[in-house]
């Protein structure tokens, strides 16, 4: 517990008071970036550029075309695991609400106006429920039902673990809402009850990819990575992340990115340091499956995230340097890649303030 104290206690100060050191440092007035509720833009974007486009779909390429690769070839045989159960009475309710409540949002019945700003979080729920639904139907036992005051307690954890990254993007402003205006009281309940459902969607999505046989098979015994020294490597990686937290204050366009990668670097760079497992510890063993389950997770996530947010009256909309272009619903092609370490930040951050639950063999921990 003490541990767990302790890297927050690093984590948050860093987030809340790097990015605003980085602004002061480069002469900028310091107010734009605390108005609330956040409605005007004022940072300049870049415009698009082919030589960045091309220069980040070459990064992304190399790190995920060889895991895509792996699927064409032969894996380790992995035979199920757990006790399928029938599709429970509370999955069919997630589905029957999933639609009604993808309905409501894509249309405009004039009945409806009132709620029509609060369908977000409905969808959530009912997307909650049928993942754990289809993962009992499938193992026999899911995180709903397994270990519920931990999976309760996600979504407090996921209000205030995404209200840090709304903070954050006052300082890139990669995106911002839109369609409807709420002052501050109401934007608060509002965007903290939708906020509440990142973390369970996220990690319920793991454990459903983490029941595929064919998922593990591929990627159990995959190549092993193996860092020399991962003290002084924690230690450079730490440095780095908060370089890149002041970075965002004093350039926006080019490190926009490392608001998805910051946050995680800290958290791991404190484990490392601390001669702690972290999420990457399985690679020294070639084992990729949680690094992989959390961002293709994440990635499955921000697919429904985009594809509900496109025709929904209050949505956001996105603004990215160099590389806006080539957009999937609101969302730049390339910016999916950023659903990929947010998926481990998920994860980290669960464990983190809510500890490795002990397991089951083949159980995935919260």
């Amino acid at each position: 517990m003490k541990r767990r104290l302790f890297k927050l206690a690093v984590l948050v100060p860093m987030l809340l008071g790097l990015p605003p050191l980085g602004v002061y440092l480069s002469g900028k007035p310091l107010s734009p970036y605390f108005e609330f509720p956040p409605r005007t833009l004022y940072v300049a974007h870049a415009p698009f550029s082919w030589w960045a486009f091309a220069g980040y779909a070459l990064f992304i390429a190399v790190f995920t075309v060889p895991l895509l690769a792996r699927l064409a070839r032969p894996g380790v045989r992995i035979p199920p695991e757990g006790h399928p159960r029938p599709f429970p009475w509370w999955g069919w309710l997630g589905v029957i609400l999933g639609c009604v409540a993808w309905i409501l949002a894509w249309t405009r019945f004039s009945w409806f106006r009132p709620l029509q700003a609060h369908t977000f979080t409905p969808l959530w729920l009912a997307y909650i429920l049928s993942v754990n639904a289809l993962t009992l139907r499938k193992l026999g036992r899911c995180l709903l039902l397994d270990r519920p005051l931990r999976f309760f307690l996600l979504f407090p954890l996921s209000a205030a673990f995404w209200w840090f990254f709304e903070y954050l993007n006052r300082f890139v402003q990669n995106w911002q809402y839109i369609g409807v205006q709420f002052g501050p009281a109401e934007y608060v309940l509002y965007a903290t009850l939708s906020f509440s459902t990142v973390l369970p969607a996220v990690m319920s999505t793991r454990e459903l990819i983490l029941s595929s046989p064919f998922f593990l098979s591929k990627y159990r015994s995959f190549f092993p990575v193996r860092l020399p020294r991962p003290r002084s490597w924690g230690v450079a990686a730490f440095v780095a992340a908060a370089a890149g937290l002041a970075g965002l204050g004093i350039r926006p366009n080019h490190l926009f990115a490392l608001l998805w990668i910051s946050p995680l670097l800290i958290l791991v760079a404190l484990q490392a340091i601390s001669n702690e497992p972290t999420i990457f510890s399985p690679l020294v063993r070639g084992n990729w499956t949680g690094v992989l389950g959390c961002a293709l997770a994440a990635l499955v996530c921000g697919v429904f995230w985009e594809m509900w947010n496109y025709w929904s009256l209050a949505k956001w909309t996105y603004h990215v340097p160099f590389v806006h272009r080539f957009e999937v619903f609101e969302m730049p092609i390339l910016g999916y890649a950023g659903y990929l370490p947010f998926g481990l930040e998920c994860a980290v951050i669960a464990e983190t303030v809510l500890g490795r639950p002990g397991r089951k063999p083949g159980e995935t921990p919260i």
